[in-house]
């Protein structure tokens, strides 16, 4: 079956979604990106090949090039989401050249007219024009579209992200498979990083250079140790709330400065997970926040994922951009799995 199915990772970032779906048996030949720091995690953890280059400047001919010989044609794309995401609330999004990418990817899918699409982004994308734009173009040309919000945690991500998946064919309807994690067999904290060695804060471990902890400032150490699974900085004594917090308008952000529980799936994590101070994002039992090795794990990349070159050592940005920003490796393979069972049926 791999090589009857061959896809296209446009947005690949660090591999996040091409590694889902080669685990699920489709071959995915090329990813492409803007972000040069994708290139090495990219290329040394898949068999696809990552090409640093805009899809501004992409034509459908490369496309069809890459794709050369296969039965059915994958066209992936999961552009960047954040000017569609909760997190840029209050921000003007409407002249975000980001806005664009996805007609970008619409153009795409019209001069290569693949027999399979698919995308990831953040719920919210449905709320607008952009997207019942990019829906009816699709069906046009003829494909049949099934796009709805996943709980991430139903499918055996253990972090509560919600996401929108989109599958398109021209073969026949296309569905997502069904749930395989119910309630009360979702994958916890405890399941993903519950086995990583314990470091501290500003120190990694010896034999993985990507599990290491940011360090922290002595007056965050002490709210750390003063935080709670589930709490926030209203668990703390008044000589450790910030100020901002004190005034009315900070009142209402209590989902930071706490820690997770071990034994629940882990908050929806952001470029930021590394950061105590920007979710609830303190490890459940350790005094700091959670390491760039175990930021991976619940962003389901196996623990063998190699984010930075031997001998490197990576921004703890760039490592954050790098993780957080990807799709689950699991969520990956589902909808690698729902496209197989697809072509089972129709192909």
């Amino acid at each position: 079956m791999k090589d009857r199915v061959a896809a296209i990772d446009l947005f690949c970032g660090a591999g996040g979604l091409t590694r889902g779906l080669e685990k699920a048996g489709i071959n995915v030949r090329l990813g492409l990106d803007i972000d040069p720091a994708c290139a090495y995690p990219y290329d040394v953890n898949n068999e696809a090949t990552f090409c640093l280059r805009p899809v501004e400047k992409v034509a459908g001919s490369d496309l069809l090039d890459a794709l050369r010989g296969a039965r059915y044609r994958l066209l992936a794309g999961c552009a960047p989401c954040q000017p569609f995401s909760t997190y840029s609330q209050g921000k003007n999004r409407s002249t975000d050249d980001r806005w664009q990418l996805l007609r970008q990817f619409a153009r795409l899918i019209h001069e290569t007219n693949p027999e399979l699409v698919t995308m990831e982004n953040v719920p919210r994308l449905t709320e607008h024009g952009i997207f019942d734009e990019f829906v009816a173009g699709i069906r046009q040309l003829g494909f049949h579209v099934c796009f709805r919000i996943v709980r991430c945690t139903d499918y055996g991500v253990p972090q509560q992200r919600q996401r929108l998946v989109l599958l398109a064919s021209r073969l026949g309807p296309i569905a997502l498979v069904p749930p395989t994690h119910p309630p009360g067999k979702h994958r916890t904290v405890r399941d993903a990083i519950g086995n990583l060695p314990p470091i501290k804060a500003g120190e990694g471990h010896q034999q993985d250079s990507l599990h290491r902890a940011c360090s922290l400032a002595p007056i965050n150490l002490k709210r750390i140790k003063a935080s709670v699974p589930g709490g926030s900085w209203r668990d703390w004594n008044e000589n450790l709330i910030t100020k901002c917090h004190k005034r009315s308008s900070g009142r209402k952000y209590s989902s930071i400065y706490g820690r997770m529980y071990w034994d629940r799936p882990a908050p929806t994590l952001t470029t930021q997970f590394y950061n105590f101070g920007s979710g609830r994002y303190g490890h459940p039992q350790q005094d700091r926040a959670l390491s760039f090795r175990e930021g991976a794990l619940l962003q389901t990349f196996p623990r063998s994922y190699r984010f930075v070159e031997p001998g490197g050592r990576a921004r703890g940005s760039e490592l954050g951009r790098l993780i957080g920003n990807a799709v689950p490796v699991r969520l990956g393979e589902v909808i690698g799995r729902s496209i197989l069972k697809h072509i089972a049926a129709y192909g």
